[in-house]
């Protein structure tokens, strides 16, 4: 397995459409990512997946996205939970397992367990914060380690998961299933075992599911309860990455060396400034090519290969380009991804959808094979994005953005690559060249075509950045990059524009009738068969969005079901339209790859599925809002299919330049503005129209703030073979010059040019770059028209006025002094907002058709400035005007300056078309400056010393017409070659000498404009964001239209304010074909300010609207008020009702509407049939109270009122003279007039302020709250029934007490007593009725079996239970809010009030009578005194405080100042507390209403830390009408541990009940056993019909009274479920808590006797094993004399009892394998049998201070051992038997088998705790070369005794006395079983004797033999000798 390293990127911007250069979706586009599925551990050899195809391997790399929510890009709480269960079939002997999970950097392990089987159950929490794509990229792992190996193979095995794929399950969780270990390293092992767990996300505000831990119940089938099943095993795979070459790479290293080249003469190469090499890295693992020294077009021809297990767990293979650098470190140089998910298809994402959710699962099946396929990409270019291409020696504040961070804002060169796959796992380099056959192949891949781009712009508005002149520059890759002098330079910038004042707020370029072009040439491969295709998708996928649209609206206005069904209709027959239509074929086409076929298989059975499911539900579908969600499944899937991964052209880009630097960039796809012969359809979106354009600023830290510009541009990009096509797309006539300046000087009176200083006689327009009128040549195919002609530049101030019908002129006048001086005028008194020179107000007259509006120049003081309008600033050199200005003098104030302003407005009498007549010095065309570089004016004036005018020469198409002529505009003007040296070096100092200068201008002159007349109609705004400390803002409202903009009024203190203004552009005039404009209007904007007496006004946020155009002003139709939401730094800040209609004027305005009424001068109401229609409404409020009110200005709030205001309509309560001691309102009940909107969408909220009445008149307000939704307080004032009315809500303050309910306590002793025996004789408790109502009958006992009841358990909080409504019946609570909205924060919480609203309408006529009051009749507010009673059942998954992972709970009780801390029942190391805790306490409501139950880690040296907290609101469960107080049981007992607890008993509560509903009171008959309520008769026979009658039942009349009151809907007896919250994790559950509160009332007596709740103690038991012989046992040892034996023993303990281990004695010698013990261990533990688990309760380590108390389950463990003397005893092989489910034995040995343990096949088991005892033969096993062999067979008799049969029944140890039950007898051994080195006499009978008898007889006779032989020898010659001599004897 490779191992894994989250990628530097997690963040990318959605609106990057690059395709392929996505590194990860945001925002919207994240639910187009696809997610991979992550494993780390399956291998090939994994049962159930024999001969898989590539589809099956690849089936699981498309995760399903609709689970996963749209994510945000803030950094936000998230919490993983993993919980380890258990392992199974770990591989191994005698091994001691743990298991380190790592999450996010984080790691925590396990205990160490001992077996091959070990039972951890151990939950680890892993906090972080970070994005939740930063978090979906983080991965888990799980390592199982051999805790008993110090060596370095200790790893057994791992598992490695994406935290995403956990994300997309259902819940976010993976609930108790097994994941399958392997070898990382060694891909050819097996599986190394399976490991159960769960794995939880939990997000802010996310409750985690609920894991159900029946062990019974559990699938313990492995192999049917994998994480990722077999049928999908993983497989090696190999991806084979081949990287080509790559163009267009930037300059990245300084150009030092090739400056000193040039000094010296020598030839400069600065474009190949860089040493490239890519850096390819997947799933961890990185490989670089080679590097390639000084070339900006490397060719690396290299392949990578990376083998990895697939499907991966990595979606992206990262490219990034690095410039290598000696010293330092590398470069980035751009960064591009793979995206697995969109290169590759599983084939199980198609799907047939229908109507009824149910697919065609045949269909299914059969078109995996067709459709799936593994990844697979070109041979195709990959762009790189990032920062500017320009190179700079300073560190690139951009340079994230070349990491990929981001969207990046300029082309950056590409890459050439192309992968395969394939499924072997052959060990190959990691890098290798590329054969020359394959480059050749991929040549053609490469081929050129010719491609021509023209856009004009038609206006660019909403300029803030003012100052120097502005212009556009439009690139697409490297073509038309200004500041590039590698590309040819083309006409691709527009001309310098000074931005002009639109008279209101914002700034705008005067372009007027002549509108800037620009164009450009490039050359790219030709991908129309890709794009033409997704332009097609994308027309579909538009369409559908817009119909969803549509139908939404409808269903939220409410229309009726004809209507909607028509809308709905047309939806889905345009859908079937769309679907039906043919894609275009790639047959024939060039440059096809196989991910085009693979991928347009796919786009056509997805298509054909769509389309068949649109039919079948045009066919069935009944509810129109049932099939959205399958609807909007069908736009997921066409948005999906509608992406391109080879989408090889990069983007266009336009670049707003202002002097000569970058400002701000808009990326636009080149297929949305591509040109396609193949269709109308396959066109780009936006081909030959004109679309609105939002500019941003390169990694804009403010996050759109504000916008750079607004532009309104027509782009048209096609093939430069259908070029004339694009004649029939122009609008107005193209216009192409030749420009130059001339420049004179002014010196002794006389214009000449000498004097001009640098400047040259004729020059460019920033008269740096010295020109000749013969230097110019036009490009080919181009000549000139005409000679050179003077053509003046008309002053832009009197193009600033263009279309507007009043305007105001500023002039800044300047003074100056020396700090300390006096002020005097500055020696330049006039200027202009930028410090520029200008003329006096004398000088300046009233331009033609233009009248003067005031009597003269104003002093401006509406600003930041003095009394006297002047504003203060400091001079610091080498400045020559102030950076900033202040409106406070200072002494080291150098400058001042004040703003004069003159409003003049059209004058009637002179005509809108006729212009004044040239004077002959305009026709002259001089423009005067002061100095060289200042401001240009056309009036000469007494200071002017420089003048210039502009000279052009037209240029025409010499062999082409129509406007497609512009684009053989490549290149520069041809110059003079043999200018002098000067002007060669001067060609050579910057790359603008070969723009701008020489290239030339290109326009569009429009010679027919249509007036517009534009209405805005702002209605109101809700939800702002509070901006002010007093928790409100004064919102008014810029809105913008193309070059005018106007304002609203602003609405003093208030986060709705209703303007109800209509805002009236009375003339704007557009350029261009009305139809174009209708179809695609400008934008209106609309941003909305907070003002500000004293600062900035702060921006508060922006809508964009699109206006209905009316082209036909006969055709009325009113347009219609929408909500638009406001945003602000991608954050939702509210929403804002509007509407806007463009009507094109006739010209003496006939046709526009009648003005709307005024509300005051000039300002207009939204008119009649466009604001909403209202009716008289009644809004009845009741003020309840306010609770826990925060100090406002460090004093506490005393004597508060409250305003409730709605639609212009003011209420307020009386004062609270003592908040503490009265918090309710004195008169509770409020009512108001209001005129309310009938649409509910259009209702206003209702906003309530709390006023504190304070000394000395103050009354600031200290809280407020906006309730914006106000459908669920409308009602019908005459339907509401009684019982639903408030003031009958109230039963405990309103019920008197009644004697006879008041309990003796003299009574309750001997009740108690009796309980405690009937307990004793039942053996049930509390839990027994707990664990009933769970449904885990096993842990109840009886409990059912005697009839007795349940309780319901709420697995959320009380207040969460749908039926009871939030406890909230009778008002509901509403937060208070104070403060000013921080960046980060919501304004703070600082009280409550408690209230309720009823609104109904009130009738027209005046002469009916109004209906009836709503809220009549409210119990007292006075103080009631009560008893609390809270039971802490137990704590659920609580977070973790110590170092160990666990936790020491208690709990602490704080209610007011009232505070119980149970520190000293704390529970130690653990994270599911069994509390069984009661605590009673007495208070005040409503004042002691929060009760606080807070859960604490103890801690005995440091501080304890807050585990969570939960709070109720008491006073809402004591004024609910559900009876929440205390909970109803199902019976009514008088004893037992069901008795009746509450005041008042049964009868009495429903005649209560009776009383409230205003019903007659219950009737009783048939001694009690009938009952009559509310016209129904009740019986206790059919109550109790199945019931099991016991005897602490009461009397029937209460019994049936109980049982009819469960039938009113009231709360029963309960546990609720609470979560946790904490400080550190606002919104993230630290854990839960089961618990419930009763709440008694003292006045109504005492209540009845508590619960007993505490946890129930474990039993003890003994486990006796006798161990009677063994057989079979591996001989693992030879003796002395060569034979096979081994000296067998067998150890045996209880898993978590390691301590009391105990082992047999040694049977030595066994020869075969049999051994004979007669042994018995005894094994004493304690057990829960309820639960079924041991309790083992031990410290951890020696220094730990309290023991830990682990759960179990009962296990038994033998092992077989070889005794050695003088080594370690050798391991021979165990048996592992859970005590629930033991195995059943075989009778005789030769029928035992490993059939016996084999789980798969399902061996016969039964709980020894049932049968008590077994015996028989169980087959021990071990490990040997990876396989599982038969170790030996063991005879055993297993016993389960309790304490109490222990005791009768004793036995001892072995065979110890008392050895009894049975008695054990020695074992009846061989005689060779005895030990050798204790028994020499044995040894040599036994061992020696007996082995080499016939060696010691043989030795013997061959001893007498040779004894013989030695004596006859020895005696042979005296005889023989004796014989010679006397031969006679």
């Amino acid at each position: 397995m490779i191992s894994y390293e989250p990628p530097p990127s997690a963040i990318s911007n959605p609106t990057d459409p690059g395709g392929t250069t996505i590194i990860q979706g945001d925002g919207e586009n994240d639910e187009e990512e696809d997610r991979d599925i992550v494993d780390a551990g399956f291998n090939p050899s994994v049962p159930g997946a024999p001969g898989q195809t590539d589809t099956q391997i690849a089936r699981r790399l498309v995760k399903g996205k609709k689970t996963r929510r749209i994510l945000s890009n803030k950094p936000q709480d998230f919490q993983i939970r993993i919980r380890v269960i258990e392992g199974r079939q770990l591989p191994g002997n005698n091994i001691k397992p743990v298991v380190k999970v790592s999450v996010g950097g984080q790691t925590h392990r396990t205990r160490i367990k001992r077996g091959n089987n070990p039972y951890f159950d151990e939950i680890f929490f892993y906090n972080v914060n970070m994005t939740p794509l930063e978090l979906l990229d983080e991965s888990v792992i799980f390592r199982l380690f051999n805790s008993g190996s110090i060596r370095a193979d200790s790893l057994i095995g791992e598992f490695k998961l994406d935290v995403g794929y956990i994300y997309d399950e259902p819940g976010h969780a993976v609930m108790r299933k097994w994941v399958l270990l392997n070898d990382p390293d060694d891909s050819s092992s097996g599986a190394k075992g399976y490991l159960k767990v769960s794995m939880f996300v939990v997000g802010t505000g996310d409750e985690p599911p609920v894991e159900k831990r029946d062990r019974e119940m559990e699938d313990d089938d492995v192999e049917s309860n994998l994480l990722l099943p077999a049928g999908v095993a993983l497989r090696w795979v190999t991806f084979f990455l081949k990287i080509y070459r790559a163009e267009d790479i930037p300059q990245m290293d300084d150009a030092f060396a090739q400056t000193v080249k040039e000094i010296f003469g020598a030839d400069s190469d600065k474009k190949n400034l860089v040493d490239p090499f890519v850096e390819v890295s997947f799933a961890g693992k990185k490989v670089c090519t080679n590097r390639i020294e000084k070339n900006a077009n490397p060719e690396w021809n290299q392949a990578v290969n990376l083998q990895i297990k697939f499907p991966s767990m990595c979606e992206n293979i990262k490219l990034t380009v690095y410039d290598w650098d000696r010293l330092t470190k590398n470069d980035a140089v751009g960064t591009t991804c793979l995206s697995l998910s969109k290169i590759a298809a599983s084939g199980g994402e198609i799907e047939e959808y229908d109507s009824t959710g149910t697919g065609s699962s045949s269909l299914e099946a059969t078109t995996e094979k067709e459709v799936g396929f593994l990844p697979t990409f070109g041979p195709c270019y990959l762009n790189l994005y990032g920062s500017p291409r320009e190179y700079t020696g300073f560190p690139d504040p951009y340079d994230d953005l070349n990491f990929g961070k981001g969207e990046g804002v300029a082309y950056r060169g590409r890459v050439l690559v192309e992968l395969t796959t394939k499924l072997d796992n052959s060990s190959i380099k990691k890098i290798e060249d590329i054969s020359s056959d394959d480059i050749l192949v991929v040549e053609k891949y490469q081929r050129r075509r010719k491609y021509c781009l023209c856009a004009v712009f038609h206006s660019a508005t909403m300029i803030q950045d003012i100052g120097e002149a502005i212009q556009f520059e439009v690139s697409i890759g490297n073509y038309g990059n200004k500041f590039d002098s590698t590309c040819k330079p083309l006409a691709s910038t527009t001309q310098y524009s000074r931005p002009i004042f639109d008279g209101n707020y914002y700034y705008y370029l005067p372009w007027s009738f002549t509108k800037p072009v620009v164009t450009l040439t490039s050359y790219w491969e030709d991908i129309s068969h890709r794009l033409d295709i997704v332009n097609i998708l994308i027309a579909m996928t538009d369409r559908l969005q817009s119909n969803i649209s549509t139908l939404k609206s409808a269903i939220q206005a409410k229309l009726p079901d004809v209507r909607l069904a028509e809308i709905w209709m047309r939806l889905i027959d345009q859908l079937i339209e769309d679907t039906m239509r043919p894609m275009p074929s790639l047959e024939g086409k060039a440059n096809v790859t196989v991910l085009d076929k693979q991928r347009d298989k796919l786009r056509q059975t997805s298509l054909k599925y769509i389309q068949e499911a649109a039919i079948k539900m045009r066919g069935e579908a009944t509810d129109v809002k049932a099939t959205l969600t399958e609807i909007e499944d069908w736009l997921d899937r066409l948005q999906q299919l509608s992406e391109e991964p080879q989408n090889s052209m990069p983007d266009v880009i336009i670049w707003m330049i202002r002097a000569e630097k970058r400002l701000a960039y808009a990326r636009v796809p080149a297929h949305q503005v591509l040109f396609s012969k193949t269709s109308e359809e396959a066109c780009g979106k936006y081909c030959g129209k004109t679309q609105t354009v939002f500019l941003q600023y390169p990694l804009d830290k403010t996050k759109g703030l504000k916008i750079p510009t607004e532009l309104r541009v027509n782009i048209w990009l096609g093939l430069s073979e259908v070029e004339k096509k694009f004649n029939s797309y122009s609008e107005g006539t193209f216009s192409v010059y030749a420009e130059m300046y001339e420049n004179q000087a002014l010196l002794l009176g006389k214009w000449g040019t000498t004097g001009l200083l640098k400047r040259h006689k004729f020059s460019d327009v920033t008269g740096s770059i010295k020109l000749k009128r013969e230097s110019f040549l036009p490009p080919k195919g181009w000549e000139w028209e005409d000679d050179w002609k003077v053509d003046p530049e008309r002053s832009l101030l009197t193009e600033a006025d263009a279309g507007h019908t009043e305007f105001t002129d500023e002039i800044f006048e300047n003074e100056a002094r020396y700090p300390g001086g006096e002020w005097k005028k500055a020696d330049e008194t006039f200027t202009d907002a930028n410090g520029e020179k200008s003329a006096s107000p004398s000088d300046l007259s009233c331009p033609f058709g233009w009248i003067w509006d005031d009597d003269g120049w104003m002093r401006d003081i509406n600003r930041a400035v003095d009394e006297n309008g002047w504003e203060y600033g400091l001079t610091i050199p080498p400045d020559s005007k102030p950076k900033s200005w202040v409106a406070a003098e200072k002494m080291y104030h150098t400058n001042r300056r004040r703003r004069l302003v003159r409003k003049r407005k059209k004058d009637p009498k002179v005509s809108t078309t006729s212009k004044a007549a040239l004077t002959p010095q305009e026709q002259e065309g001089w423009e005067y400056a002061a100095l060289i570089g200042w401001k240009f004016h056309i009036t000469p004036r007494s200071s002017d010393t420089f003048r210039r005018r502009r000279w052009r020469r037209k240029m025409a198409p010499s062999d082409q017409h129509g406007a497609a002529a512009i684009f053989k505009l490549e290149g520069a003007l041809g110059t003079d070659m043999t200018e002098d040296e000067e002007k060669k070096g001067s060609e050579k100092q910057t790359a603008t000498n070969v723009f701008g200068a020489n290239t030339p201008i290109v326009s569009c002159t429009f010679d027919k404009f249509y007036t517009y007349h534009l209405r805005c109609y702002i209605y109101q705004a809700r939800g702002l964001t509070p901006l002010d400390k007093d928790s409100f803002s004064d919102p008014y409202a810029h809105v913008s239209f193309l070059h005018r903009s106007k304002t609203t009024e602003t609405i003093r203190s208030t986060l709705n304010p209703t303007w109800d203004q209509t805002l009236i552009f009375n003339t704007i005039d557009i350029y261009g074909d009305p139809h174009a404009v209708a179809q695609n209007p400008p934008n209106v904007v609309i941003e909305i300010f907070d003002y500000d007496q004293v600062g900035k006004d702060e921006f508060l946020g922006r809508s964009v609207c699109m206006p209905m155009v009316k082209l036909n002003p006969e055709v009325d139709i009113a347009p219609k008020l929408l909500w638009y939401p406001v945003m602000n730094s991608n954050k939702h800040c509210g929403d804002l009702l509007l509407a806007a209609e463009l009507i094109i004027r006739e010209k003496d305005g006939s046709n526009l509407p009648i003005l709307p009424s005024q509300r005051a001068p000039q300002i207009y109401m939204v008119p009649q049939g466009i604001r909403p229609v209202v009716q008289l409404t009644a809004i009845e409020i009741l003020t309840w109270g306010l609770r826990n009110m925060k100090s406002y200005q460090l004093a506490s709030v005393t004597s508060p009122s409250l305003i409730v205001e709605c639609g212009g309509e003011i209420v307020e309560t009386a004062v609270i003279k003592n908040l503490k001691k009265t918090p309710n309102f004195y008169s509770s009940v409020l009512f108001m007039k209001v005129l309310l909107p009938k649409d509910e969408m259009y209702v206003p909220p209702i906003i309530i302020k709390i006023v504190d009445h304070r000394p000395f008149g103050r009354k600031p307000v200290v809280g407020q709250c906006t309730i914006e939704c106000l459908e669920e307080f409308r009602c019908d004032p005459y339907l509401t029934k009684h019982e639903d009315a408030p003031e009958l809500r109230v039963a405990r303050l309103t019920s008197s007490p009644l004697r006879d309910v008041v309990i003796e306590v003299e009574d309750t002793k001997p009740l108690l007593a009796n309980q405690l025996q009937e307990k004793e004789e039942e053996v049930v408790d509390w839990w027994s009725k707990y664990y009933a109502s769970t449904g885990e009958t096993e842990k109840c006992g009886q409990y059912i079996q005697k009839g007795y009841t349940t309780l319901k358990v709420y697995k959320c909080e009380l207040e969460n239970v749908s039926e009871f409504r939030g406890l909230t019946d009778f008002c509901d609570t509403f937060k208070l809010y104070r403060g000013k909205a921080e960046d980060s924060d919501d304004p703070s919480v600082v009280g409550e009030f408690k209230g309720s609203f009823r609104i109904y309408p009130l009738p027209d006529d005046p002469n009916i009578p109004y209906p009836p009051r709503q809220f009549l009749e409210l119990p007292g507010t006075e103080s009631q005194e009560c008893i609390v009673r809270i039971y802490i059942v137990r704590g659920i998954d609580l977070q973790p405080k110590d170092n160990n992972g666990l936790c020491d709970p208690y709990i602490k009780i704080t209610l007011n100042k009232k505070v119980i801390e149970d520190r000293d029942h704390y529970i130690p190391n653990t994270l599911n507390p069994l509390f069984g805790r009661m605590y009673e306490l007495s208070c005040f409501l409503p004042q002691e209403k929060d009760l606080k139950i807070s859960v604490y880690d103890y801690d005995t040296l440091t501080r304890d830390e807050k585990v969570g907290e939960t709070t109720i609101d008491l006073e809402n469960r004591f004024l609910s009408r559900f009876g929440s107080h205390c909970g109803l049981p199902q019976t009514y007992c008088i004893s037992g541990i069901n008795q009746w607890r509450d005041q008042l008993t049964p009868t009495q509560i429903l005649q209560n009940f009776a009383r409230l509903k205003s019903s007659p009171p219950p009737v009783f008959s048939d001694n009690g056993t009938r009952l009559t309520f509310s016209s129904k008769d009740y019986t206790l026979e059919e109550f109790e019909n199945n019931r099991k009658i016991h005897q602490h039942l009461g009397p029937p009349n209460e019994r049936l009274a109980l049982y009819v009151l469960r039938t009113q809907g009231l709360v029963p007896e309960h546990v609720e479920t609470r979560t946790l919250y904490s400080t550190f994790q606002p919104n993230i559950s630290q854990g839960k808590l089961e618990m419930w509160v009763d709440v008694f009332p003292k006045s109504l007596g005492p209540p009845g006797p508590p619960f007993n709740i505490t946890p129930r103690k474990a039993k003890k038991y003994v486990l006796r094993v006798i161990v009677w012989n063994t057989k079979d046992v591996i001989l693992d040892e030879k003796s002395i004399t060569g034979e096979e034996m081994s000296d067998i023993y067998v150890k045996g303990w209880i898993p978590g009892n390691e301590e009391n281990k105990q082992k047999t004695d040694v049977h030595y010698r066994s020869l075969d394998g049999e051994g004979n013990f007669n042994w018995r261990f005894v094994f004493p533990f304690e057990y829960l049998p309820a639960e079924q688990l041991c309790i083992v309760s031990k410290k951890e380590h020696f220094w730990s201070l309290d023991k830990t108390e682990f759960k179990l389950p009962p296990k038994l463990i033998l092992q077989i051992w070889d005794n050695d003397k003088f080594s370690l005893d050798d391991y021979l092989g165990f048996v592992e038997l859970d005590l629930h489910r033991t195995t059943i034995p075989a009778k005789v040995p030769e029928k035992c088998s490993f059939n016996l343990l084999d789980q798969d096949k399902h061996s016969k088991v039964a709980s020894l705790f049932e049968q008590k005892s077994m015996k028989g033969w169980w087959p021990c096993h071990a490990e040997k070369d990876g396989k599982r062999i038969l170790a030996g067979k063991i005879e055993m008799t297993l016993e389960v005794l309790n304490e109490k049969d222990a005791e009768e029944r004793p036995a001892g140890k072995g065979r110890d006395e008392p050895n009894m039950n049975p008695k054990l007898d020695p074992p009846n051994r061989p005689d060779t079983s005895f030990l050798w080195f204790t028994n020499p006499c044995k040894t040599m009978k036994f061992i020696i004797w007996r082995r080499f008898k016939w060696v010691f007889i043989g030795l013997i006779i061959l001893l007498l033999v040779l004894l013989f032989l030695g004596v006859f020898f020895y005696s042979l010659p005296g005889y023989v000798s004796m014989k010679i001599v006397k031969p006679n004897l």
